[in-house]
């Protein structure tokens, strides 16, 4: 877990916690023990196992922590993802955040599963996007990963990502390699994926040198197929985007695209429910 995670999660402990749980100093003994487990509430792939066992490290560094199951898991109504022992103050300071986080990041797990077996016998990947929760980019990612799904670029510093906006101010397509071989000589290594809302455009990046994808911005299935044959042999990447939805995906999947990526992934999922039972020691 990076540096950042952890901080993170200890904002998240501070949010919740201010100067002191005052029920439970009221209703608890301060050495009084327990057991906890966390069960999963309905059928989900878990996500966040590591997230919320930090929850309760970072709370209490003598509580006892065993992992039940693994990301990627999938889990049925009742079953344990986590047992937790030691003081029972401690776990119920942790109980709420670690819950959230599980919640949040099954649920995206959840969801992006749905949407990869939804493509399943194509050759398409599933990929999130940037329409994360601010702050919780990191942790949402992981729970793409553990639903099959694989991540877009992290943020605006690991990969050139130039949509219309950019397009827009850039103009023609001789503008427009010059700005490509500008990103390469300033990072050689790093990807460069460039918009189109036209087939025209589809064609003229074709012609251009240093791109590796294409995104696909809001074409038709009838268009993507195009797509897919003007590219023909050319090494480059086709991601289909836009209003990507669960009824639409497998018939998006089966015109030929290599990837195609899913802002609801992490903007729209259902958190899964979880629940922490206490049984005293």
């Amino acid at each position: 877990m990076t540096p950042s995670a952890i901080d993170f999660i200890r904002r998240a402990l501070s949010e919740d916690r201010g100067d002191g749980d005052i029920t439970s100093r009221c209703f608890i003994e301060e050495k009084h023990l327990s057991s906890a487990s966390i069960v999963a509430r309905e059928s989900s792939i878990l996500a966040g196992i590591e997230v919320a066992a930090e929850v309760f490290r970072q709370t209490d560094s003598s509580l006892v922590i065993e992992p039940k199951k693994k990301d990627g898991d999938c889990l049925a109504a009742g079953d344990e993802v986590l047992v937790i022992s030691g003081r029972t103050r401690s776990l119920l300071a942790a109980e709420r955040t670690a819950l959230n986080f599980l919640q949040r990041l099954s649920g995206i797990a959840t969801l992006t599963r749905r949407f990869v077996e939804a493509t399943d016998g194509t050759k398409a990947r599933i990929l999130d996007t940037r329409k994360t929760t601010p702050g919780l980019r990191e942790f949402e990612r992981l729970a793409v990963r553990a639903g099959g799904g694989d991540n877009h670029r992290f943020g605006l510093f690991d990969r050139v990502l130039a949509k219309d906006n950019h397009l827009a101010v850039a103009g023609d397509a001789n503008s427009i390699q010059l700005a490509i071989n500008k990103a390469l000589r300033l990072r050689p290594h790093i990807g460069i994926q460039i918009e189109a809302d036209t087939l025209d455009q589809v064609r003229m990046l074709c012609e251009l040198r240093g791109i590796d994808s294409i995104l696909l911005d809001n074409m038709s299935n009838a268009q993507l197929c195009e797509a897919v044959a003007i590219r023909g042999t050319k090494g480059i990447l086709l991601e289909a985007s836009g209003g990507v939805t669960l009824e639409t995906v497998a018939s998006i999947a089966a015109t030929g695209v290599d990837r195609i990526s899913v802002g609801a992934l992490t903007h729209s999922a259902r958190a899964a429910d979880f629940a922490m039972d206490i049984h005293a020691v």
